[in-house]
């Protein structure tokens, strides 16, 4: 048993320490993935990969939920899901009128208005994924661990339980009808 494998196991029966000792071994390897996911926003995110990385560890072995994780792939298909989840948020908390979501930048070198697409595709991409869950949960699984995590097919396919060979029809089934909802979306909205 890898010392991760047992660091969780440890997590799960209630050790606080074991907490401790997993960050160290882990946190190389969770800010790649922040770097992956954040890799796919627009530039200037406020968020970085290090507070992207605390909060989903802070989510994932915080609190006072229990959880259990079957192996090491599986608690990092889970901080890749907080991840992903955590930029949903933000992207929805950037568009709420406080946080000066009906507002538009004004460049201070030009008189040009300025839209920050990034949060609406981010949005449009989590729609778009939770309706692939609900008629395809595989090809959904597959997308969030390749686009997310950055796992290879091979990977993903070992994550989800499935061949490599239904993983990447699975990936090409998905990128093709996630570009057709999101386009679709788009020109609903012009």
């Amino acid at each position: 048993m890898s010392d991760v494998t047992r660091l969780l196991t440890d997590l799960e029966q209630g050790d606080s320490r074991a907490a401790e000792k997993l960050l160290p071994l882990v946190y190389g390897e969770l800010r790649n993935l922040a770097a992956a996911c954040l890799a796919h926003e627009k530039p200037g995110q406020t968020l970085e990969a290090t507070a992207l990385v605390h909060e989903a560890y802070l989510r994932l072995v915080g609190g006072n939920e229990g959880h259990s994780w079957d192996s090491r792939g599986h608690f990092f298909a889970a901080a890749a899901e907080a991840m992903r989840r955590i930029l949903v948020e933000q992207a929805r908390r950037k568009q709420r009128g406080r946080h000066g979501g009906g507002l538009k930048r004004v460049e201070l070198a030009e008189e040009h208005l300025a839209v920050a697409p990034g949060d609406d595709r981010i949005l449009a991409l989590d729609e778009a994924l939770t309706r692939l869950a609900q008629i395809r949960p595989q090809a959904a699984k597959i997308v969030k661990l390749r686009f997310f995590t950055g796992l290879t097919a091979d990977e993903a396919a070992l994550a989800v339980g499935i061949s490599p060979r239904s993983a990447r029809r699975l990936w090409l089934f998905a990128q093709a009808w996630l570009r057709r909802e999101m386009q679709s979306k788009e020109d609903r909205n012009r």
